[in-house]
């Protein structure tokens, strides 16, 4: 896992964009608690916000360099995504295997793989697991199918940007490539909805990358200098009205049961989101973006990942039926025992290897990258799974 250190300019840290990353999380663990009906929304503006803000440093990176280290950009993606993920990976499907049920325990193990691979969208659409089917059996991985997606991100827009990215106009054709993937990836979701069960275009990478594409559009030099060319008087009301546009949206949204977020909505989302970052870079002093800057809401922007990857395991091992508690009440006790573990991830785990630990860069990083990936393959080898019931019809 090379690692070099990056000599583009630095972005200067925009406060109200870790207040995006706050309200987004926030929005699904309300969805997932039964609060929020629209706050699956959240999740795409996740999406629109990383391909804003990786696209910007790739940008950035072939300004100063001339091109782009795809060992070096990778290599910081694995750093600032693996560890909490594998501290989740294991503590859960410790705590399942040891006190789950065994249909819970049996897809924990099926699914933790590839969760490592970071391609469990796919297995779990293989595995006919639909998404929105809330009485299935749980599966305490399964909104790790977002993680997936923008990790193969990741992996293959670096190398489109290094091709595209090229001599004069380079942010030009890197914004039209954008655009076409953008308007390529919703025309295939639309294609492939299937009323009966949208999981395939909502989970599908391929129908899913027009929200990071138009975040990754915003960031481009054309859309600066219109956003440029825009007074912050005039930026600041379309804040509020897009923020207005947005809560219509988290509103009106039900998942499966509005097929409208199918065939545009999502995109129409997406496109909105990707807006309301572009302007609150543009005015960092407008009336949305103070809110957005609010202390507690750019904290919580700032454990978002590892809330995230918490807040559903805990909602599943913490159920009503096992803890007693019902609505607002259970809501409270997810969101504070996943903020608290999300904290703990943060400060113990995440930001010790992205900035204080040495080891973890160079040929060290990549030993320790290739244990940490031979380690939970014993892990998922190791365990064993409850054997699945089988019913004796011979007596019927």
């Amino acid at each position: 896992m090379t690692d070099t250190q990056p000599v583009a300019r630095r972005r200067p840290h925009l406060p109200a964009l870790d207040g995006l990353r706050g309200v987004a999380v926030v929005a699904v663990l309300l969805f997932h608690t039964g609060r929020l009906p629209g706050g699956f929304l959240g999740v795409d503006l996740f999406f629109a916000l990383s391909g804003y803000l990786i696209t910007g440093l790739l940008l950035r990176e072939v300004e100063a360099r001339g091109g782009i280290s795809l060992p070096a950009f990778w290599g910081r993606r694995l750093r600032r995504l693996q560890p909490a993920l594998a501290v989740v990976l294991v503590v859960v499907t410790a705590v399942v295997w040891s006190a789950g049920a065994p249909d819970l325990v049996r897809t924990t193990l099926s699914d933790g793989p590839w969760v490592q691979l970071n391609v469990v969208n796919w297995h779990l659409l293989a595995d006919s697991a639909g998404y929105w089917d809330r009485f299935g059996a749980s599966r305490v991985f399964e909104h790790l199918w977002s993680i997936a997606v923008e990790e193969q991100f990741y992996l293959v827009w670096p190398v489109l940007v290094l091709v595209v990215a090229r001599g004069v106009e380079a942010e030009r054709r890197v914004m039209v490539t954008a655009l076409a993937g953008s308007v390529l990836s919703v025309a295939l979701m639309v294609a492939l909805f299937d009323p009966a069960d949208p999981s395939r275009v909502y989970t599908g990478t391929d129908t899913r990358a027009f929200s990071l594409l138009l975040g990754a559009v915003v960031v481009t030099e054309p859309v600066r200098a219109m956003l440029a060319r825009t007074s912050r008087a005039v930026a600041g009301r379309l804040s509020v009205a897009v923020v207005a546009a947005l809560g219509v949206l988290w509103s009106l949204a039900d998942g499966a049961n509005s097929p409208w977020l199918f065939t545009g909505g999502l995109f129409a989302h997406s496109l909105l989101a990707a807006v309301l970052i572009g302007l609150c870079v543009h005015n960092g002093r407008s009336a949305v973006a103070r809110v957005l800057s609010w202390r507690p809401v750019r904290w919580l922007g700032g454990v978002s990942y590892s809330l995230y990857l918490w807040h559903w395991p805990v909602c599943v091992l913490l159920s009503p039926a096992m803890t007693g508690l019902r609505g607002w009440w259970w809501t409270a006790l997810v969101f504070a025992v996943s903020t608290g573990l999300a904290a703990l991830s943060k400060y113990l785990v995440e930001d010790p290897i992205r900035f204080r630990v040495r080891w973890v860069t160079g040929r060290r990083g990549g030993w320790a990258f290739g244990a940490l990936m031979a380690g939970l393959a014993v892990l998922w080898l190791g365990l064993p799974a409850p054997a699945p019931v089988t019913v004796d019809l011979t007596g019927l």
